[in-house]
């Protein structure tokens, strides 16, 4: 049986990268193509580490140095390293500011950061400025100077920034980009996103184990309750839409014929986190005085040039089963991932009825998941985490334009201050900047659809 491994070192794979690169890619492709890519990790945290396992499973990746201020996350992936049978890499721990000096390394091509939010804009901007090929995690940005500074470092720099966005690249998603690029939906007018996840338990933690019951965060948290709980306290905003908003953007051509034009965002009352503190921790506990500021629901609206609208969703501090909220919707039909459920008008079984969409999703099954869903299945988050690396990897060892470049990680993060700015002020709708300078007219959509160019 084929594995990930066996499968990287065949020249199949670099066709199996291209092909989630846009049509125009090959314009940008450098003559200095690299066979093996260096790559140093920010942030070897449980997110860095997956991508750390990732990388170490491919022949044409060589993990030349790490950092992470937390000791026992180096010595993890020290272990990991070695148990690859990769040289040693070089460690950097000492304080914040240690990132720096891996990024002033001659041995180190692309970077990856997978840090707590704040770091994220800082870091990417340090490492485009030292001319890293830089993987940012989602995220990218928390506020508007952030989000120009992404892009203005990129133009200045020259330097490609990636956002790894990986449900993109999710089975379903990209099965729905191909009926939408087939026009199955027709013309389209509306959809529905964004990230309903119950995170109490992430964002608070016992001080002991990162799944426990405890109430603690801050610093007397661990992992994220480190510093996610933070927003949560401090911030009446969709703190995390790209999970849900980046794969609509691709289906709705943002940035590419395309654009986010206004948004509007109202906040339901934040009760959820108080009452996971008193529930665990009892009415006396000192967070049980707290007053978070976030709203338990918060939906925002998006209008775009095109005329669709975007209803966003973030839904992380109440009770409920996970779901991204996924609706598609065009003048011929619609698919909603709740439910499974999809109608085509003049193609269902019948009419006003809902099919079962597992036949729909089949029947348009990305081509790229019927060649390698079977290799990519084992590399965490159900396999798209292999085809976001497959696509970094190979912008960066050719050094092209990403497939979800600086602009998306722009736009889609300006949600966060955009949808803060429309709350304070009553739910007011809010222009969103025009990332790209009027070049959206102009920029062309990606083809996802080739294995090969």
């Amino acid at each position: 049986m084929s594995t990930r491994r066996d499968f990287v070192k065949t020249t199949a794979l670099a066709s199996a990268g291209i092909s989630t690169l846009p049509s125009w890619a090959n314009a940008y492709r450098s003559s200095g193509s690299k066979d093996v890519l260096n790559v140093g990790l920010i942030g070897v945290g449980l997110r860095g580490t997956n991508h750390l396992q990732n990388l170490l499973l491919r022949d044409d990746c060589l993990v030349t140095a790490i950092c992470d201020i937390n000791p026992e996350r180096i010595l993890l992936g020290q272990k990991m390293i070695a148990e690859a049978g990769q040289p040693k890499p070089l460690v950097f721990e000492k304080n914040d500011f240690d990132y720096r000096n891996l990024l002033a390394l001659e041995t180190v091509d692309a970077v990856i950061i997978a840090t707590p939010w704040l770091w994220h804009t800082r870091m990417a901007v340090d490492a485009m400025r030292a001319g890293k090929y830089t993987g940012l995690e989602v995220s990218a940005a928390n506020t508007m100077e952030e989000c120009w500074d992404l892009v203005n470092t990129h133009e200045q720099t020259g330097t490609h920034l990636m956002i790894l966005e990986n449900v993109c690249y999710r089975r379903d998603i990209m099965a729905i980009l191909n009926m939408v690029r087939e026009d199955v939906f027709g013309e389209l007018l509306h959809f529905r996103c964004g990230y309903q996840h119950d995170l109490r338990f992430v964002k608070f933690n016992d001080g002991k184990s990162a799944y426990g019951l405890g109430v603690e965060f801050g610093e007397s948290g661990i992992s994220e309750s480190a510093w996610r709980t933070q927003h949560s306290l401090l911030r009446n905003a969709d703190v995390y839409p790209t999970h849900g908003v980046g794969p609509i953007a691709v289906m709705s051509n943002i940035n590419r014929g395309n654009r986010f034009v206004s948004i509007t965002t109202m906040a339901t009352k934040g009760v959820g986190l108080h009452n996971y503190i008193v529930k665990h921790g009892g009415e006396s506990h000192p967070n049980a005085q707290l007053k978070f500021k976030q709203g338990d629901i918060i939906t925002s609206m998006i209008e775009t040039a095109r005329g669709e609208t975007i209803i966003v969703t973030h839904d992380c501090n109440s009770p409920r089963p996970y779901s991204l909220g996924f609706r598609v919707q065009g003048s011929e039909g619609l698919w909603e991932v709740d439910g499974n459920r999809i109608y085509i008008e003049g193609r269902s079984e019948q009419p006003h009825r809902w099919d079962d969409a597992t036949k729909w999703l089949e029947e348009y099954d990305h081509p790229l998941w019927k060649k390698y869903g079977a290799i990519a299945s084992d590399s965490g988050h159900g396999g798209m985490d292999f085809f976001v690396l497959q696509a970094f990897v190979e912008s960066a060892k050719n050094n092209i334009a990403p497939p979800l470049d600086a602009y998306d990680a722009a736009a889609w993060s300006a949600i966060t201050p955009l949808s803060e700015q429309s709350i304070t002020n009553n739910g007011a709708p809010q222009d969103f900047p025009d990332f790209t300078r009027g070049n959206w007219v102009k920029r062309r959509p990606y083809d996802w659809t080739k294995t090969t160019y």
